[in-house]
């Protein structure tokens, strides 16, 4: 048998630090809430309702808190809208229950003078184009206002009446004269809603059924005036009263028909300017549920016009039918992608800080992290961001092309693309993914731009953000520090991405005339043999001013890089040439391996007249960036001259360096 489990030993109390009484605690720290395995600390809500400060200046436009208070004020004034005329006209208030309603009435009272005492006089305005904060100036402004002339004839005290008349509800009716509230918090309200256009809808079906509910009590007033039941046209008193009133009045107001004719000249009467008012409401709430409906779908409506003049003017033109189901996909993609076609004409209308402000937080991050860009002005960064411009391309899009000059830089903001290699083109290299940044080396490119080396393609839809090289140019004159940061990293970039290929072809590409074959074996063995005749005959002169050439080109170091060609009288026109391929190769094996930075290093010298010189003479000539010199000095023979090609190595690498 096993034998049983001890117990897990319980760690010791930690004594408090010495002169610390041990019945002092932080402030905050005795309340807790032990869950589980947990313990987590919380602070009351009752404290934080005592330490709640209400604000001295609120923000009619953003504090969420007015509009809460908002929706109370309108609730009373609902109230006091849909209720009175019920009171009044139907038999539902009665002494029995009297002390509901006026408790009902006077709370609504109450919210309305809280109104006004507390919250108009707080609201923030603007004064000459400055936010007012001061409160007594708020308190000014309000008292100055049509709006505390309408709040104060709301509360007018009517209600005194009820000693002598009793209590009649149509004393309260200036409680509905407070719809300034009610339009401001619908206004309020559109401003915080993702899809307003539901309010909107909401709200006016309200206005309809309200036209319909005062209707009713205007039907059951004038039924207990004629007397109820004493004509068929009169309500007859069965079943619930509200319910069959408000039945009357739908098909009054709708004008449906079927409705008993009245009989005497106040049922004609009423039944005429209720057939016009119905008409004339219904009108206006079919108009108004029109222009809600319209602009609730505006942009779907754009959305098909566009598409129906491309296909339009795509039928015109006898397009193919796969270019137009392509362009028809994009259509359908971007719209349910994105809810527009243009992003730009959304923010077009907005002040030029506010699009920086919303380009900072749907691009900054994920242009920061560019390795290209780090370490660059931050405002430079910012400018950039309104540059930016969104593309989608569908499945199989080229997004750039194998040997395409490349003058725009992507991001990718949502799909996937594929980088194609290989013999044939089509092997996937590397798949991008979003966030991934590729062809940013091309907007700092020398010689107008570097050409892409592979295909990319899109995998599936993707949304990509281009920056163009003429907008980042643009941008750069402004910030010379970046724009040196940036050259610097771009050949740094460059020549790391292209090192395996540079290693390859370095021995030639520092040459004005490009490497040829090795030395040929004959002309070889005619050196060789020149020298075991011990330094007579014409090859013996030509192997001693080979090697002296090395000797000086060794000794030179970093001044520049010389190419000698001699012309050895009666030397064959073939040995020559041989000499000249000998010589090529000695100058590959000492040059720098660095590669030419553009084919404008690559010139051809200025042409030179050959003249007669003297003994010590020499012509030289220039290219025009004065980094290759061709010298022709003349020698003690008259048929030999020695021709001297120079490189100047250092000017190239201090170009670099800036």
């Amino acid at each position: 048998s096993s034998a049983p489990a001890k117990p897990a030993p319980v760690a010791a109390p930690v004594p408090p630090p010495e002169g610390e009484p041990e019945g002092d605690k932080p402030v905050g720290d005795d309340h807790y809430c032990e869950m589980l395995c947990c313990t987590f600390k919380y602070r009351p809500w009752l404290d934080r309702l005592k330490n709640y400060r209400f604000p001295s200046s609120i923000d009619p436009l953003t504090n969420l808190m007015y509009v809460l208070w908002l929706f109370f004020v309108v609730m009373a004034w609902n109230w006091n809208c849909w209720l009175i005329p019920v009171r009044w006209a139907f038999p539902y208030q009665t002494p029995a229950n009297i002390h509901c309603w006026l408790l009902m009435d006077y709370l609504c009272d109450l919210i309305y003078l809280l109104d006004i005492l507390v919250f108009q006089t707080r609201l923030q305005f603007v004064r000459g184009g400055d936010i007012i904060t001061d409160k007594k100036a708020m308190k000014e402004n309000y008292l100055q206002s049509q709006r505390f002339k309408m709040d104060v004839v709301c509360l007018l005290p009517l209600d005194f009446f009820y000693f002598k008349v009793g209590v009649n509800p149509l004393l309260r009716f200036p409680r509905c004269l407070k719809y300034m509230a009610f339009f401001e918090f619908n206004n309020r309200l559109e401003a915080i809603l993702s899809k307003a256009y539901i309010y909107r809808v909401i709200r006016t079906t309200a206005y309809l059924l309200y036209s319909l509910h005062v209707n009713s009590c205007l039907y059951y007033w004038a039924s207990a005036y004629e007397g109820l039941s004493s004509t068929t046209w009169v309500y007859d008193g069965e079943g619930n009263s509200y319910i069959r009133c408000y039945y009357w009045a739908v098909k009054t107001l709708i004008t449906i028909g079927g409705l008993p004719d009245p009989k005497t000249l106040f049922e004609i009467v009423f039944q005429l300017l209720n057939y016009f008012t119905g008409v004339f409401a219904f009108s206006v709430m079919i108009g108004q549920m029109r222009d809600v409906v319209g602009a609730a779908t505006a942009g779907q409506t754009y959305y098909r016009s566009c598409m129906d003049s491309t296909i339009k003017y795509m039928n015109f033109y006898k397009i193919p039918k796969t270019v137009q189901n392509r362009v028809k996909t994009w259509y359908e993609y971007t719209w349910h992608s994105q809810g527009m076609l243009d992003e730009s004409e959304l923010l077009v209308q907005l002040p030029d800080k506010m699009r920086l402000d919303i380009a900072i937080d749907v691009n900054y991050n994920i242009v920061s992290k560019v390795a290209l860009f780090q370490g660059c002005d931050r405002q430079m960064i910012f400018d950039m961001l309104k540059r930016l411009r969104s593309v989608v391309y569908l499945p199989k899009d080229y997004v750039c092309k194998k040997g395409e000059i490349g003058r725009e830089m992507y991001i990718i903001q949502a799909g996937q693309v594929q980088v194609l290699g290989g013999p044939d083109g089509k092997t996937v290299l590397v798949t991008l993914k979003a966030g991934s940044v590729f062809g940013e080396i091309s907007l700092l490119a020398a010689g107008g731009g570097n050409r892409r080396t592979a295909n990319v393609v899109a995998h599936g839809f993707a949304n990509l953000f281009i920056l163009d090289k003429k907008d980042l140019n643009e941008i750069l004159v402004h910030y010379p520090e970046s724009q040196k940061l940036l050259r610097k990293k771009a050949k740094k970039m460059l020549k790391t991405n292209n090192k395996p290929k540079d290693e390859k072809a370095a021995a030639g590409d520092s040459l004005i005339i490009p490497p040829k074959a090795d030395t040929p074996k004959l002309f070889q063995a005619a050196l060789a043999a020149a020298g075991r005749m011990g330094g007579r005959g014409q090859l013996a002169q030509l192997r001693w001013r080979l090697k002296a050439m090395q000797a000086t080109q060794v000794s030179a170091g970093g001044k520049g890089i010389w190419l000698c060609f001699v012309r050895v009288p009666a030397l064959p026109d073939q040995l020559y040439r041989l000499s000249l391929r000998c010589l090529k190769g000695v100058s590959s094996g000492l040059t720098h391996p660095t590669p030419p930075k553009s084919p404008v290093h690559q010139r051809s010298p200025v042409a030179s007249h050959k003249a007669h010189t003297h003994l010590g003479e020499e012509i030289f000539s220039k290219s025009s960036d004065s980094l290759v010199t061709i010298r022709v000095i003349s020698t003690a023979q008259e048929d030999e001259e020695i021709l001297a090609a120079e490189i100047s190595e250092k000017e190239e690498e201090e170009k670099e360096e800036k």
